[in-house]
């Protein structure tokens, strides 16, 4: 199996929800972003898992958010499930809108380990 490919998206934060236990072990925060898309915006659902769940709470719903993820697929019961693994959140910077190159910033960043993407994987087929 590849390295995964990681994304970034940057959109308006739209919803926040509550922190849930999956499993015993497994912590789980979802918020949506919406992109604007010429006549009809687009809500997209991202997840951030373990420790990185509380990285949302330095933001507020309507504040622009960039999202640095990566995909992640798996299968269960014959159905198959993909989640937008969100690992970190950025404020965008001023300059970004007007096209003028920006520094890299980060508000904050956990690593992900070579610990961390076992334990992840090792939940790939729970129907979540």
């Amino acid at each position: 199996m590849g390295k995964s490919k990681s994304f970034e998206i940057q959109g308006k934060l739209h919803k926040v929800f509550p922190s849930e236990n999956k499993s015993r072990i497994l912590q789980v925060r979802e918020f949506v972003i919406e992109l604007e898309n010429g006549q009809y915006s687009q809500l997209i659902k991202f997840q951030l898992t373990q420790d990185r769940c509380d990285l949302i709470d330095a933001y507020s719903e309507g504040e622009e958010i960039q999202v640095s993820f990566d995909l992640r697929g798996r299968e269960w019961d014959g159905k198959y499930f993909i989640n937008l693994n969100a690992w970190r959140l950025n404020r965008p910077s001023s300059t970004e809108k007007t096209g003028s190159p920006k520094p890299a910033v980060q508000d904050e960043v956990l690593s992900t380990s070579d610990n961390e993407e076992t334990f992840a994987q090792s939940f790939d087929d729970l129907p979540f």
